[in-house]
């Protein structure tokens, strides 16, 4: 199944209706362009999907927003994540086992690997 399939499937009832994949980092964040021009961030760590922009003008806007951009690459997570579990296989990404928005850590023990398909679907 296709990952916009996979996406629209298990997160359509917040609303998106996925045109594109436009972005992903190590976490399995998703970027994810709409059929209305949205931009959604899918955040498989804190159990949300949610716009956050409206238009190709606020994409590239948030784009240089360097909080947006510390956030968005989760350099020191995933960082601490290859040390731990070593470089991703492909397809795979690096998870929470325990998602940050149910008490899971951000780290240690609670970090593992996942297929990006399973990722989005759990």
């Amino acid at each position: 199944m296709e990952l916009v399939a996979i996406v629209e499937e298990a997160w359509g009832w917040t609303g998106l209706k996925p045109d594109r994949i436009v972005g992903d980092n190590d976490f399995g964040n998703l970027m994810i362009k709409d059929q209305s021009g949205r931009y959604w961030r899918l955040c498989p760590e804190d159990l949300y999907c949610k716009v956050i922009a409206n238009s190709r003008a606020e994409i590239d806007q948030l784009s240089q927003d360097q909080e947006f951009l510390h956030d968005w690459h989760m350099t020191e997570l995933a960082q601490q994540a290859r040390e731990r579990l070593g470089p991703l296989r492909p397809g795979f990404k690096f998870c929470l086992k325990i998602p940050g928005t149910l008490g899971g850590q951000y780290g240690g023990d609670n970090l593992a690997t996942i297929s990006l398909s399973g990722l989005i679907k759990a």
